[in-house]
């Protein structure tokens, strides 16, 4: 069976495994970043009518500031982030299924207009349409030192999980040149699997931006 290599940070990175594990897949972890908060300061929530999340990272890595915006109606791009609002006592959580864009426009659907986005140094565009988005960094992705162990794990014929643009430059410099052509890429986006660069066996993006559209490509990929 082929191998399937994890390259998100933790603890989304077990979560993944844990999926892609129970599909059959032989699922390997080599985290590329590790998330770390930042100091940032507080608006007053009653600036905003609505409390926007797209990572679960920014949930856990925000701080006891976060315990300010319980009041307002708080989305979560993915089931995850929203689990992580919910779990951090949030009482009215609304989860998307899309990317940044998709939940924004639901959020201007239920009639909200001034929205507070906790997020990370890095974020994918938003279409913010008529949503004003005060978007504040509490989080950053670190990046760790290149691991030699990840080139001797991705064998001939290994399925690398791309859940960045980041992520992707961060692969196609580890990744020489020889030996791409024996591996194959499953990235969350198709900017994601740009960043990836040239040369690999096959690439692949899912139609929506989610864990398990990119775990049925992999499977395929072993059948």
């Amino acid at each position: 069976m082929r191998r399937v290599l994890i390259l998100r940070p933790e603890p989304a990175a077990g979560r993944t495994a844990e999926k892609a594990r129970a599909l059959g897949l032989d699922a390997h972890v080599h985290p590329l970043f590790a998330p770390r908060p930042v100091a940032w300061a507080p608006p007053v929530p009653e600036d905003f009518d609505a409390l926007l999340l797209t990572s679960a990272n920014g949930v856990a890595l925000a701080g006891p500031a976060l315990d300010h915006y319980r009041a307002l109606p708080a989305y979560g791009v993915g089931a995850t982030t929203a689990q992580a609002l919910t779990q951090a006592g949030f009482a009215d959580v609304v989860a998307g299924t899309g990317d940044g864009s998709a939940i924004a426009a639901q959020i201007a659907a239920n009639g909200h207009r001034r929205v507070l986005h906790l997020a990370g140094t890095t974020v994918a565009p938003i279409e913010a349409g008529p949503l004003e988005i005060s978007r504040i960094a509490v989080y950053s992705m670190a990046s760790l030192p290149d691991d030699p162990a990840l080139l001797d794990t991705a064998t001939p014929g290994s399925i690398l999980l791309i859940h960045s643009p980041r992520a992707g430059e961060r692969l196609s410099a580890q990744i020489p040149q020889a030996q791409r052509a024996t591996l194959h890429i499953v990235a969350i986006s198709p900017a994601a699997l740009a960043a990836c660069g040239e040369g690999w066996a096959s690439g692949n993006a899912p139609a929506q931006p989610r864990d398990e559209e990119m775990l049925a490509l992999a499977r395929r990929l072993c059948e």
